[in-house]
């Protein structure tokens, strides 16, 4: 019994010595950030590039061609608008998942170093991933300025969204970056799934032309409720959807602790496989 106790708190302990790794933590991340934009041109304008560009291909197709909307006077750059609030945090979360399936192997000298504390190193991948969703958002409040010539006093529920999301990215990055150290075709599949992720999620489209059969898969889906929130608080005034983030948070949690613990307990393995 004192054995099984000893073995569950060895598991956990990493998890509440995270705080004290901050400043480890923080410079990964910040090399990593710096990192993907070392030697372009362009430097971290291609952060807020690649998704504008993203952007503008969506909107010719599905609001010029297509003719969709985001409410029923929405004009194309409404519709830029909510597809930009949409991607960004969902960019977040696939870059930091499709990143976090190579980080182990990639690191493969860190893996024998037992001082070193792996599990950090997809939480750097995912507060890089943060850093540049944070620099598209300024660019975002900045263009609603611009085309609606207001900004609402919501945009300061914003940490209440970030939060849950960071905990839900953190728990999967964990989980992907152990499974990518056994199974390497993870990185390849991690990208079908998150493809198919997005538009199963009402990010290039308005949840209201979703038929009503096809409702329940929407909605089961937590990254509906947190896309929601998004457009609810940048654009549109309104407060978080409070059900649905509770939703989201309760998910978020599950992940969290799962995605750690499955982490912890396969680390011991990585050694051996890599």
């Amino acid at each position: 019994m004192i054995s099984a106790q000893t073995a569950r708190r060895a598991v956990w302990r990493p998890l509440w010595e995270l705080p004290g790794r901050f400043e480890l933590i923080l410079s990964l991340a910040r090399r990593e950030l710096v990192a993907r934009y070392r030697g372009s041109v362009l430097g971290i304008i291609w952060a807020l590039l690649t998704p504008v560009v993203m952007i503008a291909i969506f909107t010719f197709i599905f609001a010029g061609i297509f003719g969709a909307r985001f409410g029923t006077n929405g004009s194309p750059w409404d519709y830029a608008l909510y597809l930009f609030c949409g991607l960004l945090p969902w960019t977040m979360f696939q870059d930091s998942l499709v990143q976090s399936a190579t980080t182990i192997v990639t690191h493969s000298n860190l893996v024998k170093r037992v001082v070193f504390p792996l599990e950090t190193l997809p939480i750097a991948l995912a507060l890089s991933s943060l850093g540049n969703q944070l620099f598209g958002t300024l660019a975002l409040l900045i263009a609603v300025v611009i085309i609606r010539h207001e900004l609402h006093a919501t945009v300061f529920w914003l940490p209440a969204l970030i939060i849950p999301q960071l905990l839900f990215t953190l728990g999967a990055a964990w989980l992907i970056a152990s499974l990518g150290v056994f199974l390497r075709d993870i990185a390849q599949g991690i990208s079908l799934f998150l493809t198919a992720w997005m538009f199963l999620t009402p990010i290039i489209y308005p949840e209201s032309i979703v038929p009503q059969r096809y409702r329940l898969f929407i909605n089961i889906n937590p990254f509906t409720s947190l896309v929601r929130s998004y457009r609810r608080i940048l654009l549109e005034g309104a407060p978080p959807d409070w059900s649905g983030l509770a939703y989201f948070t309760a998910f978020a949690l599950v992940s969290f602790f799962f995605g750690y613990w499955w982490f912890a307990r396969t680390r011991k393995n990585f050694a051996d496989v890599i």
